[in-house]
């Protein structure tokens, strides 16, 4: 069984039991939280198409840990100026634990 959830902007394929990155989220580590913009639910060839979603679809997860992804460096450069810039930045990420798809 798998459900396609709007999480954070994000459209994701879950499963449950599965751990997944997703951007910060406002929760702290071990809460509960609960997503109710379920997209599609597929339940052994049973599938469930939301127009634009399930009404009383829910996704329930818990999160596991508040992480950095790894950094990006940013280069600019615009020849024959002397004009160079470098940046870095690390996204921010919450990594959650799907506990239950419920329909």
């Amino acid at each position: 069984m798998y459900a396609i959830v709007d999480i954070a902007g994000q459209q994701m394929k879950v499963q449950e039991g599965q751990e997944v990155f997703v951007h910060r989220l406002q929760a702290e580590k071990g809460d509960q939280v609960s997503f109710d913009q379920v997209l599609l639910v597929d339940r052994d060839g049973d599938v469930s198409i939301g127009t634009p979603v399930l009404e009383a679809a829910g996704v329930t997860a818990s999160v596991v840990d508040h992480v950095q992804g790894d950094k990006v460096i940013v280069f600019k450069k615009k020849r024959r100026k002397g004009y160079k810039v470098k940046n870095g930045h690390r996204q921010q990420f919450t990594k959650i634990k799907i506990e239950s798809i419920s329909i």
